[in-house]
C-alpha cells in the first residue's frame, strides 16, 4: 500500500487498522537451516519414517528438539508420508478402447456369482466378442484365479486358432494380477483396463452378463458344479446358436460371423443399424413403432376416432378472457351476477 498509494506507514496502518508493532515485528528465532538440512537427509533415508520417528533420531544425535518444531518444518517441506493406502490397479497404461472391425480382435470379460442349491457359491468367467457378440467361453468354478483365467484364454485361443488383439476387462486382482500380465505378455495381447469405478464403459460385457442371469442362471436350479457347467455350456450353445440379436440384423452371433467377411470392404456386413425387417417384432409391437414413427403418426386435428370432437374457443362466443373473468367470479362467490353469461357459455 505504502508503495502503490505513496502513503505513510502510520496512514497504512489506520487504514488496514493494524498495529504499528505487528507490522514492525521482525522474528528472533534463528534460521534453523542446519536442523531443516539435517531433516530432509534423514527422511531421504528412513522414507517411511513420520515426524515423530524423525524427532526421536534427531535427538539421538544430539538435537535438542521437540516434536512440534520438527512436524512445523516437516510440513514446510512437504515431507507428509502417505498413509492411505491405494488400491492396486493394473500396471498396463491406459488407453481408449479398441473398436472391433472383425471377429476374434476385441474381446470383453468379467465375472459373474451365483450359489448352489446347498448355499455354496461359484463365480462364472464370461468372454464376449465385441464384434460378433459371440459368447466366447463361460466357465464356472468355486475360485478363479488369474492363472485359471490364463489358462481358461489359452484353451480357447488353441481352440478357434487365433488371438484377439486386446481385451477390456475391469481393474480385479484376477484380470491385473502377475499371471494375466505374463500371458498376455507371452502371446502379444493388449489389456485395455476400464476406470475403477465405471463399469459403463465394459458395456458390452455387463448388457451380456445382464441376458446370461435373466435368461439361465435366474430360472436354472444347479445341484453341483458340474451341473452348473453343463446348464452354463448348453445356454451359451443356444445363444451363439439360435438367439436372435437386436443389434444384429435378429441374426445369431454364428450367422453374422459367418457374413462378417461378405460386404465390399470386408469387415462389416450391416449395410445399416437397423433391424432385420421392418414389421413389429418381439419386444417392440408394431404399435409402439407407429407411435414412435414421425411419418406414421395420426394427423393434429384435435380429434380422433371414438373421442369426442373438443370445441375451439371460437366456436363457444366467449373469448379466453371472459373465461378467465367467469371463472375468478365463480371462486369468489360472485357467480349469480354473471349467471347469463354463464349459462351461454356451452360447457
Amino acid at each position: 500500500m505504502k508503495a502503490t498509494w505513496q502513503v505513510s506507514e502510520r496512514r497504512a496502518a489506520r487504514l488496514t487498522q493494524l498495529d504499528r508493532t505487528t507490522l514492525r515485528y521482525r522474528s528472533r528465532s534463528s534460521s534453523q537451516e542446519g536442523l531443516r538440512q539435517r531433516l530432509k537427509e534423514l527422511a531421504s533415508i528412513h522414507v517411511r519414517f513420520g515426524y515423530r520417528r524423525l524427532t526421536v533420531l534427531l535427538r539421538r544425535e544430539g538435537w535438542k528438539v521437540n516434536a512440534k518444531r520438527i512436524y512445523r518444518i516437516y510440513s514446510q517441506e512437504g515431507m507428509q508420508v502417505r498413509t492411505k493406502v491405494r488400491k492396486k490397479i493394473a500396471r498396463r497404461q491406459r488407453v481408449p478402447a479398441p473398436q472391433a472391425t472383425r471377429p476374434n480382435q476385441c474381446w470383453a470379460m468379467d465375472f459373474m456369482s451365483d450359489q448352489l442349491a446347498d448355499g455354496r457359491g461359484f463365480r462364472v468367467l464370461t468372454v464376449v466378442d465385441l464384434f460378433t457378440r459371440e459368447c466366447v467361453t463361460l466357465l464356472a468354478d468355486h475360485r478363479l484365479s488369474g492363472a485359471k483365467v490364463a489358462e481358461e484364454l489359452s484353451r480357447v485361443c488353441a481352440e478357434k486358432g487365433c488371438l484377439p488383439q486386446s481385451i477390456t476387462s475391469d481393474n480385479g486382482s484376477e484380470f491385473s494380477g502377475r499371471a494375466m500380465e505374463a500371458w498376455a505378455i507371452q502371446h502379444d495381447v493388449q489389456l485395455a483396463f476400464i476406470r475403477p469405478g465405471r463399469p459403463m464403459e465394459n458395456g458390452f460385457a455387463e448388457s451380456f452378463n445382464g441376458r446370461l442371469r435373466d435368461e439361465c442362471l435366474r430360472v436354472s436350479w444347479f445341484p453341483n458344479l458340474a451341473e452348473a457347467q453343463r446348464r452354463l455350456s448348453a445356454w451359451r450353445e443356444h445363444y451363439n446358436q439360435k438367439r436372435p440379436h437386436s443389434a444384429l440384423q435378429d441374426r445369431t452371433p454364428d450367422e453374422f460371423a459367418a457374413l462378417s467377411g461378405t460386404s465390399e470392404d470386408g469387415h462389416f456386413a450391416l449395410v445399416h443399424n437397423q433391424k432385420a425387417s421392418s414389421g413389429g417384432r418381439q419386444g417392440f409391437p408394431a404399435a409402439a413403432k407407429a407411435a414412435l414413427d414421425r411419418l406414421l403418426r395420426l394427423p393434429k386435428t384435435g380429434s380422433y376416432e371414438g373421442e369426442a370432437p373438443k370445441p375451439k374457443p371460437s366456436q363457444t362466443g366467449v373469448g379466453y378472457w371472459s373465461l378467465q373473468r367467469l371463472w375468478k367470479a365463480r371462486q369468489s362467490g360472485l357467480g349469480g351476477v354473471l349467471t347469463g353469461r354463464i349459462s351461454s357459455y356451452r360447457w
